[in-house]
């Protein structure tokens, strides 16, 4: 992986273990486990964050519950097909284990191409929103699709974003149940993710 690769997409999160590490998948003979992390926000309320992990970064630590862990990585995007459909699956990829700024314990900082048209509104309560999907390019020709929300004058200005703009943006994952209304008339309880943004902007092309 390129450092431009590297650079464009980075995370560092530290937080409380809240599921022990799964085993997921393996590639080339290298195991990777899932587990969750628990992070908390000023407000007192916590994103409860999913992460894959290699067999090789753990070594020989057991990831256990209630831990406390830092981790740096990469939010990476992969499609998972649920009956006929196609659901956009978001998870950190951690590169390295550590503790950083703990006062900052959820970053990400990304930069990547709008790739669909920006959608600005306001809330029942008079807040802006402009939601934004970058897509941010990663190795073997790849590109991670990462939904990001930004709020008041950023949501103005983002607003005037176009396909194909290069855009600079930082801030933090976010953790949000909603209620998905089924074909059967019932509801079900599911968990999204996206990049609420504190910082944006438009590079030079």
């Amino acid at each position: 992986m390129s450092y431009e690769q590297l650079e464009n997409n980075k995370v560092y999160l530290n937080g409380v273990v809240t599921q022990e590490p799964e085993f997921s998948h393996e590639v080339m003979g290298e195991g990777f486990y899932d587990f969750i992390l628990d992070v908390n926000r000023l407000s007192g309320q916590t994103d409860r964050i999913p992460l894959t992990i290699s067999e090789r970064l753990m070594g020989d630590d057991h990831i256990s519950l209630g831990a406390t862990l830092g981790v740096y990585g990469q939010l990476r995007s992969y499609n998972r097909v649920v009956g006929d459909r196609s659901k956009l699956v978001l998870k950190v990829f951690v590169r390295e284990l550590g503790l950083g700024d703990e006062s900052n314990p959820n970053f990400i900082e990304i930069e990547g191409y709008v790739c669909k048209p920006t959608i600005f509104r306001t809330t029942p309560f008079g807040r802006e929103i402009c939601d934004v999907l970058l897509a941010v390019n990663r190795a073997y020709n790849k590109s991670d699709y990462i939904p990001c929300i930004a709020w008041g004058r950023n949501a103005r200005y983002a607003e005037t974003f176009k396909i194909g703009d290069r855009v600079l943006l930082s801030g933090r994952i976010q953790s949000r149940e909603y209620q998905k209304g089924l074909d059967d008339g019932t509801y079900e309880c599911r968990t999204a993710y996206e990049v609420s943004i504190n910082k944006i902007e438009k590079c030079p092309q």
